[in-house]
Order: C-alpha cells, then structure tokens, then sequence
C-alpha cells in the first residue's frame, strides 16, 4: 500500500507501523476504505505522529510530506488530532495539496527552539527554474522577445539603483530596484514593468505551476516567543512560507498566546515570496502584541508582526479573512507586504491592509472593514476602496517614510470613514506627508486624480462652526519647486454625495498655497 510505507522506509516509530500493518492486514480493525482510497492520501499517524499535543509530531509531519512529495500524493491530518510541532530546526516541504481540517497545531516558542529563522512548512514547486536572459527592461513594457515553453515567474534586479529610501526612526539607504512578472509563453508580461532597467543584475524565472495547490483547515496555536536579546528587530519565522505560484489556502486559524512582558517579531505565519496567483479564502489569524526596541535612528520604535506577510507576488487575493478586534491597539496590524502587483482584498475585516514598499497594477480594498491602523499605500496605478468602512487616522494613509507617493489614480465609492480622534485636532481623508527635502530614490507623487463617489464621515455630532476634516495633510513640500525633492500636488479632486455626520463640510487643506494649486469639485 503506497499510504502506509514499509518500516525499513521510515525513521519513525518502526514498531507502531509494523503493528499497524499487523493489524489491518489480520482485520483485527475494520478499515471501510477502498484500495483507490488508501492509495490517494497519506497521512501523518503513519509515520508516527501521536497528535497528543504534547509528543514532538514534525518529525513524522516531515517525513509524511516527503513521502507525499515522492509520489504526488495528497496529504490528510487527522480531524481530532492536536500536533505538537516541537522546537527542533525541521521544515515540512509540501509539493502537494493538504488537508488539515480541524487538526489542532501548537507550537511552543516559549523556550529552548533550536532555530527561530526555520519554517515549519514549506510550500514548494516541483519544477525547476529555467535559464533566461535579459539585458535591459523599460517602465510600463509589455513584450519581450522569448518565447518560453510555459509561463514563468520572472524576478529581476538591478542592485546598482537604490528604491525606498526609507525615512524616520527605521531609517535606510534603500533597497535593490527588483519586482516580479509574469512571462507568458507568447512573450506577453503581466503585471507591467514598473522601473527602467538600463542593466539587470539578476534575473530568477520560475515556471508556473499549472495546477492550484490548496492548503485547506487546520488551527495553529503559538505560544510567542519570550526572547530578550539582542536589542533591534530580531525576527522568528516558524510559519508556514509559500514559494510555489498558484497557491491557495483556505480556512486556516492562528492564534498566539502567552505574551509576556518581553518578546521578538514575527516575519508573518502566513508568508508568501516570489510567486503568482497566491489567494487566501476564509482564513482567521490574530495578530500578536507589540514590543518596542530601538531604531535605525537611535530611538524608540515600536515591533511590529504581521500576521500575513507577502512580497513580490504578482495577483495576491484576500477573501473572507477575519480576525478578532481591529480596534485593540496593544496588536500589532495583521497584513504587511512589498514589492507587489495587483492586489485585491474583499469581504475581509482586518486591522491593518500594508503595502511598504510598493504596489503596483491595482490594490483594491472592497466589501471590507479595517481597523486602527487603517489602509497604509505607497505605489502606483489605480487604488480602490469600495464599499468599505475604515477606522483610522485616515481613509487612506501614503506612507510619510516612504514619501507617501501614490502615481495614479484613486477612486473612494460607497465608504465610510470612522475617523479616531476627532476631538481638538484636524484630521485628514488622506494622509501626505512628505516635507520634500528626503532622497527616497523616486520622484514623489500625490495621487494624480481622485473620484470620491459615496463617502460618509462620521465626525461626531451635528454642530456648526469650522470642520476639522480636510482631504489632504498640509504637505508642505508639495509647491516649492525650488526644494530638493519636491513632492508633485494632485491634479484634480472630484467628489459627489459626500457627508458628514457633523453636517459640516471639509476643507481641501490647512496649507492655502496647496489648496490653491488643486482643483476641487463638489465640495
């Protein structure tokens, strides 16, 4: 029977699967499957796993998976099961779908892991990267003159230009110009190139998995990390990572626990690099609570996990994802991302929808609610929000560390905006701070057209006097062309059905000059 391997093809619990055979084969307990039925899946008991929660099963897990890789086998956990995934530096490789369903994970950050950069799981394609070519790229290219045997996944760098100057407490001298695209076999991209590339110092391509690989159930427990030292950002990973396109994972939960008064980041227990088409459907983590240490400029900062962690996917999709309350501030914001392509969020109810270093193609947040920390944007090309309600400082905030640049459009529809805060200070629809005097290895741009076509703002109580909701930050960098880098004014601001729950109206800015220079109608 392929599910079930012969003992000397195991390290694990020799003696427990020759009785397992024993007995099956004696029928000493009825198995009710059929032949095709025991062939088509494999299981973690049959390679040792206990599923009491407290004896050590990644190492059967581990096995279980590469037996399932060898033969292209599905992957089934048992539904009463509770796993103990231990603290040795073991990775569970998975090349074929899996189901855990009700199964219950912990694992136990607490103490003694013996490496806290390891996955747990890794998500991976059986095909093997393949050689490609490329000289020079151009902003927005939609050809290239290969025409591979299946789509690919190419990633590219230029590591002699610097992106993303960040600026701040967290402050760096940027980062490599790279991204991802899809090379279909017609030589067509998608996902449009986003930088000039006059050389290209590495390129990667990948081919596509055809088929979709589904991660479906299971609940994971982890009791967080207590370390102390060293000081800075000293991130875990123990999570699951997915480096294969065409991923889906669906129904999953995560819960930390036991957060004492000192503790380290982690990278993201759902985490997703290089890869295409990656969608999570119905998926429910919690985010972990917020440590500080201190910064790149010598003072403190808060850390950050996120519960969802993705970059340089090309057609990322969140649909049905929940957590618990998105308005608890000693949590951490749950979805960070860089480097992506087209992302579309809906029916979802989160703390926090990132994108650090950059979105391009479209980001679309719809039928959905986000909490404290609202929708963080840096990037270009078009940004949605449709019906949707935010609470946060902002409706949509441009990340001041990252110039808060937007070149595109932005369309606000059928939303409503909980502004925190809303006594004795002016707060802004969208978030643009940028003084025009940082090096952020672009030219920064506020969004060039925005169309709000349903809004309320729920501003307190009905009063008369001045509002204290504007569209804009002061932005003071945005009309000196004279500054070092100045920061481009939006175009034109069109609005209909506005509202607000004070009946008064919002002023396009407390700086005149950037009022002056931005035409505004329907206000």
């Amino acid at each position: 029977m392929a599910s079930l391997p012969h003992p000397s093809t195991t390290r694990l619990n020799p003696t427990r699967a020759c009785l397992l055979f024993l007995i099956l084969g004696t029928g000493l307990i009825a198995d009710t499957r059929t032949a095709a039925e025991i062939e088509a899946v494999v299981t973690y008991e049959q390679f040792g796993a206990v599923g009491d929660g407290l004896t050590d099963d990644l190492p059967a897990i581990v096995a279980a998976h590469a037996f399932a890789n060898e033969r292209g086998l599905p992957v089934r956990s048992d539904p009463k099961a509770t796993y103990h995934l231990g603290r040795l530096a073991l990775t569970a490789v998975i090349q074929t779908s899996t189901d855990w369903n009700t199964s219950r994970f912990i694992i136990d950050d607490s103490q003694g892991v013996e490496n806290h950069k390891h996955a747990l799981f890794q998500v991976e394609s059986t095909l093997e990267p393949v050689p490609l070519q490329i000289e020079s790229l151009k902003i927005g290219q939609e050809r290239l003159n290969v025409r591979p045997d299946s789509d690919l996944l190419v990633y590219v760098e230029n590591d002699h230009v610097r992106r993303f100057k960040r600026r701040g407490l967290n402050v760096n001298a940027g980062t490599a110009q790279r991204e991802v695209f899809i090379l279909k076999t017609d030589g067509t991209v998608e996902g449009a190139i986003e930088w000039d590339y006059d050389t290209v110092t590495t390129v990667e391509a990948r081919p596509i998995d055809p088929s979709t690989l589904v991660l479906s159930g299971g609940f994971f427990i982890n009791i967080a990390n207590r370390m102390i030292q060293p000081e800075g950002y000293n991130y875990w990973m123990r999570n699951i990572e997915i480096n294969r396109s065409n991923t889906r994972v669906e129904g999953l939960s995560y819960q930390p626990v036991g957060h004492t008064d000192f503790g380290h980041p982690y990278r993201g227990f759902l985490s997703a690099q290089r890869a295409a088409n990656i969608e999570l459907r119905d998926c429910r983590i919690n985010p972990h609570k917020v440590y500080k240490t201190i910064g790149a400029a010598g003072l403190p900062v808060p850390m950050g996990t996120y519960g969802y962690n993705f970059g340089l996917v090309v057609n990322f999709t969140m649909k049905g994802c929940r957590m618990g309350d998105i308005h608890d501030r000693s949590l951490w914001g749950v979805v960070g991302s860089n480097f992506m392509k087209n992302v579309l969020v809906e029916d979802c109810r989160l703390s926090r929808m990132d994108v650090h270093m950059g979105v391009s193609g479209y980001y679309i947040i719809r039928n959905s609610e986000m909490g404290h920390m609202g929708i963080n944007a840096i990037g270009k090309g078009d940004l949605i929000v449709e019906n949707s309600t935010i609470h946060s400082q902002h409706l949509v905030k441009f990340r001041g560390d990252y110039g808060a640049t937007w070149n595109g459009d932005v369309v606000i529809r059928n939303s409503h905006w909980v502004p925190t805060n809303t006594e004795g200070g002016v707060l802004s629809i969208f978030g643009v701070q940028n003084d025009g005097t940082h090096d952020f290895g672009y030219e920064s741009t506020m969004p060039t057209t925005i169309t709000i076509d349903g809004l309320t703002i729920d501003d307190g109580p009905e009063r008369e006097g001045t509002s204290n909701i504007t569209l804009f930050d002061a932005a003071s960098g945005a009309i000196d062309p004279t500054l070092p880098h100045p920061y481009r004014p939006t175009e034109t601001v069109e609005i209909s059905d506005l509202t607000t729950t004070s009946g008064l109206t919002p002023r396009v800015s407390l700086n005149p000059k950037l009022a002056e220079v931005i035409s505004v109608s329907g206000l």
